[in-house]
C-alpha cells in the first residue's frame, strides 16, 4: 500500500484488476465471434439508429437558406417593435 499501513484484509485491488483480463485462451471466443462481424458490426448496428435523420436535415437547410433569401427581405425592423396598441 502507498501509504505505508499494512494490508488487514489481503486484498490487492491492482493484482485482481490484472487478473481479471480475458482469459489467454477462451473457449467462447469462436462462439461470439459472430456478435462482432457482418451485420453486427458497429458500424451497421448505428446506421439505421435514426432513419432519415439526413433528409430530414438537408430538408431544414433549404427551408432556412430559402428563409433568409426570400422571406426575410420585406422585414427589416425587428420583431419586438411595432406590436404595441396600434398596431393590429
Amino acid at each position: 500500500m502507498p501509504s505505508g499501513r499494512p494490508n488487514l484484509t489481503g486484498f490487492d485491488p491492482q493484482k485482481f484488476a490484472a487478473a481479471s483480463g480475458q482469459p489467454a485462451n477462451d473457449p467462447w471466443a469462436r462462439n461470439e465471434a459472430w456478435r462482432y462481424t457482418g451485420p453486427f458490426t458497429r458500424r451497421n448496428r448505428l446506421k439505421g439508429l435514426f432513419p432519415g435523420f439526413g433528409i430530414g436535415l438537408a430538408a431544414f437547410g433549404v427551408y432556412m437558406v430559402y428563409e433568409q433569401l426570400f422571406m426575410s427581405s420585406g422585414h427589416s425592423h425587428g420583431h419586438a417593435e411595432g406590436h404595441g396598441e396600434g398596431h393590429h
